[in-house]
C-alpha cells in the first residue's frame, strides 16, 4: 500500500505506535470509569453522611421548630428545604444514583426505595445564587418551598458584605454551584413530608487535562525517541549491506564488509564477504582462461597461415587467408574484451564533456559528419580509457552504419546521460537486444568491410554495467537509431 511507510524503520514505528495508541486508548477508558466511579462513590458517601445526620435529626422534631433547623444544615456547597411533595420526580435512575441510594440505605437502616429520590441534573437558572427563586408551593408558603429559593436567600446571606468574605472567595462559592452537575436528593420523613437536599456533584476532570494525558504522552514521546533510535541502531547494518552490494557490482575487489555487531548481522556479513571472495575468483578464472584460451589460438593460426602459403589453388588460398584473418581479429577482440572485463583501471576524476566534444572533433576533421551539444565541462568520476572505448565504438558504429552522428549529453539530480543519434536505416525491433550478445552481427552488415567481430556492443555494456550504467537503442521515428548511455552521479 501506498499509505504504509516505505523503509523498515518507517513501518516498524508506525507498528509500536498503533500498539502503544490502543493500548493508552484501552488505558484511558479504564482510568475514566475507575476515576468516575470512585468520585462518585467517594462524593457520594460523603453527602450521603451529612444526609443522613440531617434526616434523622429533623425527623425527630416536631414541625414547628424544623425551618429553623433546616437552616443550620446549610453550607456553602449543601442545601437543604422542607417541603409537603418531593422536589424530584420519579424517574429512571443510572448507576450514579444506585451508589447514591446504596450509600444511604447504609446510614439509614436500609430506608425503603420508595421513599427515597435521587438526581443527577446540570445547572440551571433556579439553582444559582443570586437567580429569582422557583415556585412555591401554594398548599404551604411558610415551610414548603423551593429548594433554589431558600438556596438563594442563603448563598446572598452568606456572601453578603458584611459575611467578612473577599469577593475571589465569594466568586469560588459561587462556581461551586455553576461548574458542574447537581446532586439532589429528596427523602421522606415519618410525617410523609420531605427533606429536599441539593450539593455540586464531584467534578469530573476531563482526561485530556488531567496528569494522567501528560504522563502518557510524555511515555509515548520517550518510548518512541528510544524505540526509533533502537530500530535505527538495528537496521543499520542493512543500509551497510545494501551498499555494499551496490559497490560489488562496480567493483568486485571492493573491501570486505566488517563481521561485527549481533549475531545475525555477523552471519549476514560473513555470507556476503564469503559470495564476494567466490564471485570474485569465478570471474578471474574466467578472464583468465578466455585470455589464455584466445592467446593460445594464435599458434596453430600462425602455422595454417604459413601452410596456406603454399596452396597453389589461388582462389582457395584466398579463401583460407582471409577466414585465418577473421579469426585473428575475433581473437585480438576477444583478448581486449578480457582486459576491459577485468577493470584494472584505476577510478578517477575527468571531464566527459572534454572527452565527448574531442572524439566527435576528431571525427569531424577526418572529414565525417559528426556534432557535439551539452555542457561544455562534466565532471565525473570512472575509468577514462574505458569509457573513451565505449563512446568510441558507439561513435564509429553510428559513422559506419548511419553516414552522420550527433552527440548530446545532459546532467540531472542523479543521472548523466548521453544520447548518439545516426540517420541510418535501424535496427530490426526484434534485433535492438540481442546486438549485445558477444559475437553477434546483423544480418545485413556481415561483411568485414562494414564491421568487426561483434564484440564492441558487448565491450560497451560490459563496461558500463561497470560503472553503474547501462546502454539501450531504439529506432527514431523519423528514421536512423539512438543509443541511450545512462551513467550514475556519485
Amino acid at each position: 500500500m501506498k499509505l504504509l511507510p516505505q523503509t523498515l524503520v518507517g513501518r516498524t514505528v508506525l507498528v509500536l505506535l498503533a500498539g502503544l495508541a490502543v493500548s493508552h486508548l484501552i488505558s484511558a477508558g479504564i482510568y475514566s470509569g475507575d476515576r468516575r466511579k470512585a468520585l462518585t462513590t467517594v462524593g457520594g458517601k460523603q453527602v450521603a453522611q451529612r444526609i443522613a445526620a440531617a434526616t434523622q435529626f429533623i425527623d425527630g422534631l416536631v414541625p414547628s421548630v424544623r425551618p429553623q433547623a433546616v437552616q443550620s444544615f446549610w453550607g456553602p456547597g449543601f442545601s437543604v428545604t422542607w417541603t409537603r411533595n418531593s422536589a424530584i420526580a420519579t424517574g429512571l435512575e443510572d448507576w450514579r444514583t444506585r451508589l447514591v441510594r446504596s450509600a444511604l440505605g447504609f446510614y439509614l437502616d436500609d430506608l425503603p426505595a420508595e421513599r427515597v429520590r435521587v438526581n443527577y441534573t446540570a445547572p440551571t437558572a433556579r439553582q444559582f445564587p443570586g437567580q429569582p427563586p422557583g415556585t412555591r408551593d401554594a398548599g404551604n408558603q411558610s415551610e414548603i418551598q423551593h429548594p433554589g429559593m431558600e438556596m438563594n436567600r442563603h448563598m446572598r446571606r452568606m456572601m453578603g458584605p458584611s459575611s467578612g468574605f473577599s469577593a475571589a472567595h465569594r466568586n469560588r462559592m459561587v462556581d461551586i454551584w455553576r461548574s458542574g452537575e447537581i446532586l439532589e436528593v429528596s427523602v421522606q420523613l415519618s410525617d410523609a413530608s420531605w427533606l429536599n437536599f441539593a450539593s455540586p456533584a464531584e467534578r469530573w476532570r476531563s482526561f485530556w487535562s488531567s496528569p494522567v494525558f501528560l504522563s502518557i504522552l510524555l511515555m509515548t514521546i520517550t518510548v518512541l525517541g528510544l524505540s526509533i533510535w533502537a530500530i535505527k541502531s538495528a537496521t543499520r547494518p542493512l543500509d551497510v549491506i545494501a551498499s555494499a552490494a551496490d559497490r560489488l557490482g562496480l567493483d568486485m575487489e571492493a573491501p570486505p564488509l566488517d563481521e561485527d555487531g549481533p549475531r545475525e548481522v555477523r552471519r549476514v556479513a560473513g555470507a556476503f564477504n564469503r559470495m564476494q571472495r567466490r564471485l570474485s575468483s569465478f570471474v578471474r578464472d574466467r578472464t583468465q582462461m578466455l585470455a589464455a584460451v584466445s592467446h593460445d589460438l594464435r599458434t596453430p593460426i600462425t602455422r595454417l597461415r604459413l601452410r596456406a602459403e603454399f596452396i597453389d589453388d589461388t582462389e582457395l588460398q584466398s579463401k583460407m587467408l582471409a577466414d585465418l584473418e577473421q579469426m585473428e581479429m575475433m581473437i585480438a577482440a576477444t583478448l581486449a574484451f578480457a582486459r576491459d572485463d577485468a577493470g584494472d583501471e584505476p577510478r578517477q576524476a575527468f571531464d566527459l564533456a572534454v572527452l565527448l566534444s574531442d572524439l566527435c572533433e576528431d571525427a569531424a576533421e577526418a572529414g565525417q559528419p559528426a556534432s557535439y551539444s551539452g555542457p561544455s565541462r562534466a565532471t565525473y568520476n570512472g575509468r577514462p580509457v574505458a569509457l573513451k572505448r565505449v563512446f568510441g565504438n558507439l561513435i564509429d558504429n553510428a559513422l559506419n552504419y548511419g553516414g552522420t552522428v550527433r552527440v548530446d549529453l545532459r546532467i540531472d539530480a542523479e543521472r548523466i546521460t548521453v544520447t548518439i543519434d545516426d540517420d541510418g536505416d535501424g535496427i530490426p525491433a526484434d534485433q535492438l537486444e540481442r546486438v549485445f550478445a558477444p559475437f553477434y552481427r546483423v544480418e545485413t552488415s556481415r561483411s568485414r568491410d562494414t564491421g568487426g567481430v561483434g564484440l564492441g556492443l558487448a565491450v560497451v555494456r560490459s563496461i558500463l554495467r561497470g560503472h553503474g550504467g547501462d546502454v539501450a537503442l531504439s529506432n527514431r521515428k523519423d528514421g536512423g537509431l539512438t543509443a541511450s548511455v545512462t551513467l550514475p552521479l556519485g
